[in-house]
């Protein structure tokens, strides 16, 4: 194929901003779906993505408009899978940068356009939603032409719901993005973005080819990995998996490589004929994770059952990582690494659901370096491995810097939120129509500290947030047991602020309190925190009355039998444990209910 006729390019913006909906017209106005097959959020085909109406996985597909080849990556616009939109960014030449017109410029619309700024892409400015009664269409163009540095006439305004503007749009996208670089008449190399496993042919990479071309049978050969195969396929996204009798440079496709043993295929890696003799691309920067909680299967029998649906889930998701574990109280299982909050419910979700698993998920923490007294030092990635507070001598915890844009009449309330969760402001200023963006720094911790729901519910929801974890500092941190019936459950041991111990402490027995079940006999729900006992909470026993269902006779017959069951459940006290149902976890996890 001609590569001065390719033009490859992405859709990036804040999340809600319209990009699967504008990925819709974009395929209808092209021909791609015919009208009859069309349904809404075509390129998201996860059952998780169209229940919750966001994009999870970035989504390649290629149209053709004019004579000229579009390949689109529709990509996520959720801040815990800015990884997808990253890799995305690397295999294309131009983003198209989505701005809903009820809404303007949002926090996560500045992080996504610096990250297509470093990629050095060409920007296509778009204002969406112009057909919503709502639209302040003149004034957001205004704002994005000033974001920019450009002529208010390059932004482009369209409609995802009715079609407006599309087709000028497409004529945009071939005259403004770069058509990709000829690759000459080389070996065959290209760079893997995305991969996904089949149980019956293996692993299909996702890949950008730079040079030369590649077809079936061909040798190819993974060139980290060190890894040769024979192409069982190659082929193109139409949306779906298509097969072509060749994949040449400047296009995108996959390749079939019949590999079925993990660890092999990685994102970043060059993919190039077995012939080639050059060094590999530069590939990718790795995620490093942000979140940490540890999921255990409900049974232990699901242990192997755990073990190769995280491993499944790993060829389809570069971004988390896992490692085995062991509990006393809940057995083996496996620390998880994820991206966010949002990252971490995704993955277990789809743990549940795909492969029927119930799981047990830890509080979610984060990574803390800690100095013990005796002068050695480690990393902490769980809560119930944090070292006591007498041995500690110092500890460093990674702090973000964020960004938030907000009406100025929701600064009050949010000041006082940033004051709590050890927010400091480093800049503010006014941003567009009646908004301010403030740039300050926070730990990590508190971030996940209930601040998302925090923010939301005192900007009556019009704040946006965007954040990037950029140091460590100092923190004065303690660990925080939860003892049920005298034993400890590290599935509730959590890291909190010095300053907050005892309220956490106190919170976090009041709710255990409220959502336990009551067993036969009396025990104790404590907080442990600074060395003492800090809360507790006694629940009682059911009552049940032995001799309730005897009638007349000697009294003493009655008082015997009640003897008896007090010594039972006293027996029963020393010996018996408390079961904790799977889904007191989930509450206890879920801090807002």
């Amino acid at each position: 194929m001609d590569s001065s006729r390719i033009r490859n390019f992405s859709i990036i913006a804040h999340i809600d901003h319209g990009k699967s909906t504008l990925a819709d017209r974009l395929l209808e106005a092209t021909g791609t779906i015919e009208k009859r097959k069309m349904q809404d959020q075509v390129l998201d085909s996860m059952e998780l993505e169209r229940e919750r109406g966001i994009t999870i996985k970035l989504a390649p597909v290629r149209m053709s408009w004019k004579g000229h080849t579009l390949n689109l990556i529709d990509t996520p616009g959720h801040i815990d899978f800015s990884y997808e939109v990253s890799r995305a960014l690397k295999a294309v030449e131009g983003s198209l940068l989505l701005v809903d017109a009820t809404q303007g410029v949002q926090a996560q619309t500045l992080t996504t356009l610096n990250m297509a700024r470093e990629g050095g892409l060409v920007i296509v400015p778009v204002v969406s939603k112009i057909d919503s009664p709502l639209a302040r269409t003149s004034e957001v163009i205004h704002e994005v032409a000033q974001l920019l540095g450009c002529d208010p006439s390059e932004v482009l305004a369209v409609s995802g719901k009715t079609g407006e503007g599309v087709e000028h749009l497409l004529d945009e996208i071939v005259r403004r993005v770069p058509a990709p670089a000829a690759g000459g008449n080389g070996p065959f190399r290209s760079l893997i973005f995305d991969f996904q496993y089949s149980t019956h042919i293996g692993i299909i990479v996702y890949v950008r080819a730079v040079s030369g071309s590649a077809k079936r049978h061909d040798k190819l050969a993974f060139k980290v990995a060190g890894r040769e195969f024979e192409a069982i396929d190659v082929g193109i996204f139409t949306p779906k998996e298509t097969p072509a009798e060749s994949l040449s440079a400047g296009e995108i496709g996959y390749i079939v490589t019949g590999i079925k043993e993990p660890g092999i295929a990685s994102v970043g890696d060059t993919i190039a004929s077995a012939k080639d003799a050059l060094p590999p691309f530069p590939g990718y920067r790795s995620p490093r994770p942000v979140v940490w909680a540890s999921l255990y299967p409900e049974s232990q029998d699901d242990l192997a059952l755990l073990r190769q649906a995280l491993g499944r889930l790993r060829l389809s998701d570069a971004s988390f990582t896992y490692e085995e574990e062991s509990s006393g109280t809940l057995g083996k299982g496996y620390r998880c690494g994820f991206l966010g909050m949002l990252h971490m419910e995704i993955v277990t979700e789809r743990l549940r659901r795909e492969f029927g698993l119930e799981l047990v998920v830890t509080m979610p923490t984060i990574t803390y370096e800690v100095e013990l007294k005796d002068g050695t030092s480690k990393t902490v990635y769980s809560p119930a491995l944090f070292p006591d507070d007498g041995e500690v001598k110092g500890v460093s915890e990674p702090i973000v810097t964020m960004k938030i844009i907000t009406p100025p009449a929701y600064l009050g309330g949010l000041m006082k939120a940033l004051y709590d969760h050890e927010g400091e402001i480093s800049a503010t200023e006014s941003f567009g129509n009646d908004r301010t963006l403030l740039v300050l720094k926070m730990p990590l911790r508190e971030l996940m500290r209930n601040f998302f729901d925090e923010l939301k519910s005192l900007s009556s929801g019009y704040a946006s947030i965007s954040y990037d974890i950029t140091e460590s500092r100092p923190a004065d941190v303690v660990r925080m047991d939860i003892i049920v019936n005298d034993e400890p459950v590290p599935a509730f041991a959590r890291v909190v602020a010095r300053r907050r111990a005892e309220l956490e402490a106190e919170q976090a027995v009041e709710r255990l309190h409220a959502i336990m079940p009551r067993e036969l006999f009396t025990y104790k729900i404590q907080s442990k925190a600074l060395g003492r006992i800090i809360s507790s909470r006694t629940i009682s026993g059911k009552k049940k009355d032995a001799a309730g269902t005897l009638s007349g006779g000697d009294i003493t017959r009655k008082m015997k039998l009640r003897e008896k069951q007090k010594e039972g459940r006293k027996r029963l006290k020393e010996h018996g444990s408390v079961v904790i149902p799977q889904e007191v976890f989930v509450k206890m996890m879920r801090s807002g209910e």
